[in-house]
């Protein structure tokens, strides 16, 4: 039997959240924000959906076993960075930006894991 591919799974989820981010940024929060803070939601959106696909096609690779590092960085990183911009838009709380930076230094890290591993796959 085979395990579930957990890459996989983080990547629907992490896919299926931001378009629904998305989506209720374009439809439901333009009455309810400034420009400025609806731009903050499109930004965490778009970088949401982007790091999404990139889990995607690192869950599709062989040796799933070699990404998972990586994988791992990219969905915490969504959420540091992606998530801290969700509520600083819906609370208005500044104080959920502190943590945005980690967020981003994950993602970057995460870029640099794919690197390095690049080096050692051997398909």
């Amino acid at each position: 039997m085979r395990s579930m591919n957990i890459g996989l799974l983080i990547a629907g989820v992490l896919g299926a959240t931001g378009v629904a981010a998305g989506a209720f940024g374009a439809h439901a929060l333009e009455r309810l924000v400034t420009a400025e803070r609806l731009a903050v939601w499109e930004t965490a959106a778009y970088y949401h959906l982007i790091h999404a696909v990139v889990v995607l096609v690192l869950a599709l690779q062989p040796r799933e076993a070699l990404w998972r590092l990586p994988i791992a960085g990219f969905a915490l990183g969504i959420g540091f960075f992606s998530f801290s911009l969700y509520v600083l838009v819906l609370t208005g709380i500044t104080t959920f930006a502190m943590v945005t930076p980690v967020g981003g230094l994950l993602l970057i890290v995460s870029w640099l894991s794919v690197a390095l591993r690049a080096r050692q796959r051997r398909d």
